[in-house]
């Protein structure tokens, strides 16, 4: 076990106002987080703190996490996509997810009731790991924001830079700006993303 994960499981991911205060929302999923946490241990994935949040690894690679959201708790597997659903748990980790498939949960029961189906699935995610699978992107499924595109034509190194991160990274910083309305906020989120982008990160890295 990691200590950084019993932090989390105390106070929280510390992404929000709410850190270690009983509004965080690990406090309403703490019992079926720390169930899901013993389950996936229980596969001998290594556990780790990354982006805030418990993700378990193997051989150094991302396999699964474990996180509370407003509304339930999840597992969630990086290459979810690649796994056999013989029995409809998964679902899409928002409309624009590629890789990423969660399992959702209500409580310590619908866990306890799913434990060998979630283990299942961890394995078959690990099997694939073994077998070096790897998930197929659509390279930029979404057009470039017209304000990142005049950043990247004006600042080469920018570009060369964008050029170069995985397709997924790219997509991160796509969907981020292009999510905002208007144009003003859209040329803030570019300016906000540059150092980022030099640094060859994700937009969500931390």
């Amino acid at each position: 076990m990691n200590q950084a994960v019993d932090l989390y499981l105390q106070d929280g991911c510390g992404r929000c106002k709410f850190y270690a205060t009983p509004k965080c929302k690990v406090n309403t999923w703490r019992e079926e987080l720390v169930l899901l946490r013993q389950i996936v241990l229980s596969t001998g994935l290594k556990e780790e703190l990354k982006w805030s949040f418990p993700c378990y690894t193997f051989e150094s690679h991302n396999v699964v996490m474990i996180a509370a959201f407003k509304d339930y708790c999840a597992v969630s597997f990086f290459k979810g996509a690649l796994l056999k659903d013989n029995d409809k748990l998964l679902s899409s980790h928002g409309s624009s997810s590629q890789a990423v498939r969660i399992i959702k949960f209500l409580s310590v029961d619908e866990i306890i009731e799913k434990e060998n189906k979630i283990k299942e699935y961890i394995q078959n995610a690990i099997n694939n790991e073994l077998k070096g699978l790897k998930i197929q992107f659509k390279k930029n499924p979404e057009p470039i924001p017209a304000e990142l595109m005049t950043a990247l034509d004006k600042f080469e190194q920018l570009k060369t830079a964008f050029n170069a991160l995985t397709p997924g990274k790219q997509r991160s910083y796509i969907l981020y700006i292009s999510q905002a309305k208007q144009t003003v906020t859209r040329e803030k989120r570019v300016e906000q993303c540059i150092p980022k982008i030099l640094r060859g990160e994700a937009f969500l890295q931390r």
